[in-house]
């Protein structure tokens, strides 16, 4: 069984509230809609879980293997969306919504109307040199949309990757097969959120601060996976 370790660049050990916990990243197989994400959990993480122990996921890993994953030139991007998208601050840290397909892919997801109003706050929100307020009202489902990247691993760097489907009943599948807790989580190197707990005991805003920095790497790494464990 092969051990695990940190990823180059990351920290194993954090220290949140006093306790130190290990963040241990799995390396798995490009995940595809061919999977099933709880056998994907059970060949991988399983064989390495303690007493204890917490599952987290990426949700990029989850929604893959959902079918919801959209190649490039499956998407037919509205005039809106080209419009919508040229307006989108682009940052180092991802596409976001900033070009046409990821915009049209929010204009279905979270509907026109939802998205015309967000872009109206983000408007208001510079005015007043406030961020961010586009995704405060466009939602989760806006902000989980992932665009290709330079580093996106094969077949992914052609797709539009969104948001995982119902990430709470998704985590409960898993632990239930798993025999430990889960979680599905959306982390960059900005921060994060998690999307989806097994449990409904697991307290999210710890989780984040456990996860924040992010020890996960879904480029050449391939660890879209990981434990969560008191050290």
């Amino acid at each position: 069984m092969e051990e695990l370790h940190s990823n180059q660049g990351k920290n194993e050990i954090i220290e949140v509230d006093g306790v130190s916990y290990s963040r241990l990243p799995i390396k798995t197989h490009v995940v595809t809609d061919r999977d099933d994400i709880t056998e994907v959990a059970m060949q991988y993480a399983a064989p390495h879980m303690q007493e204890g122990d917490i599952l987290f996921i990426s949700e990029k890993c989850v929604a893959c293997s959902q079918k919801r994953a959209l190649r490039l030139d499956e998407i037919k991007p509205r005039p809106l969306a080209v419009f919508l998208s040229k307006h989108v601050t682009k940052t180092p840290h991802g596409i976001g919504l900033g070009i046409p397909e990821t915009m049209e892919m929010a204009l279905r997801e979270c509907g026109t109307p939802r998205i015309l109003f967000a872009a109206l706050c983000s408007v208001i929100g510079k005015l007043f040199g406030r961020k961010g307020w586009f995704y405060i009202v466009a939602g989760r489902k806006a902000a989980s949309i992932d665009g290709p990247t330079p580093n996106t691993l094969p077949p992914y760097n052609h797709c539009v990757v969104l948001g995982p489907a119902d990430p709470d009943e998704t985590a409960a599948k898993i632990a239930a097969k798993l025999g430990h807790k889960v979680m599905i989580i959306d982390l960059n190197d900005l921060g994060g959120n998690i999307l989806g707990t097994s449990d409904a005991s697991i307290d999210r805003e710890w989780a984040v601060r456990t996860l924040k920095d992010n020890p996960l790497g879904q480029c050449s790494e391939q660890t879209p996976m990981g434990i969560l464990r008191r050290a």
